[in-house]
C-alpha cells in the first residue's frame, strides 16, 4: 500500500473520462488499497481513481465515524434517481473550498466489487451525494462545475495562487 499524490483542480487530468475496469486482478486490489490509504490519510470520505491520476472507473468511500467501513465501487453506474437536495460539498482535489451544490436526493447504483461480483444498492442522504460526487469525477466533472462561472474563476485563481506559493516555498 502507498499514499498517492492527489491531483488538484484545475489540473486537466480531472477532466479525463475514466475507462471501465476489465481486469479484476492483483493490480486492481493494489489500486484499491492505495486509494483507501490515500483517502484516509488526506483525510477524506471518498476518492475516485482519477483523483490520483488513474483513469479507471474505481471509487472508494468510507462515511463511518470510526473510519472502518470501506466501500468499493468498480464500474459504478447510477441507474435511478429521485428527489433533490442541497448540501455543502468539498473535495480532496479542490482543497479548502466548500460550496452548496444541488444533487439528487436518492439514487440506485449498480457496480462491481473488487473481485468482479455485481451488486446494486439504494442510497440517500450523504451516501447518495458522495456517490454522485465520485461518479462525476469518473465522468470528468468536478463539483465546482455546478457553481456560477464567477465562482469557478475565483476557485481556479485561488488554487493557482496557492500552488505558486507552495512552489516558491519549496525552492
Amino acid at each position: 500500500m502507498a499514499i498517492r499524490e492527489i491531483v488538484v483542480y484545475p489540473d486537466p487530468r480531472l477532466r479525463e473520462i475514466s475507462k471501465p475496469v476489465t481486469a479484476f486482478d492483483r493490480g486492481l486490489q493494489d489500486l484499491v488499497a492505495d486509494m483507501a490509504e490515500t483517502m484516509y490519510d488526506a483525510p477524506g470520505i471518498g476518492l475516485a481513481a482519477i483523483q490520483i491520476g488513474i483513469p479507471k472507473r474505481v471509487v472508494v468511500m468510507d462515511l463511518s465515524e470510526t473510519r472502518d467501513h470501506l466501500q468499493v465501487f468498480v464500474n459504478p453506474e447510477i441507474t435511478a434517481l429521485g428527489g433533490t437536495t442541497e448540501t455543502e460539498e468539498g473535495c480532496l482535489s479542490v482543497p479548502g473550498i466548500f460550496a452548496t451544490v444541488e444533487r439528487v436526493e436518492k439514487v440506485r447504483i449498480s457496480a462491481r466489487d473488487p473481485a468482479g461480483h455485481p451488486f446494486e444498492m439504494d442510497a440517500d442522504t450523504l451516501l447518495s451525494v458522495c456517490i454522485q460526487h465520485e461518479v462525476d469525477h469518473l465522468n470528468g466533472k468536478v463539483f465546482v462545475d455546478y457553481l456560477s462561472r464567477l465562482k469557478q474563476n475565483r476557485v481556479r485563481k485561488k488554487l493557482k495562487k496557492e500552488l505558486r506559493l507552495a512552489e516558491s516555498e519549496a525552492v
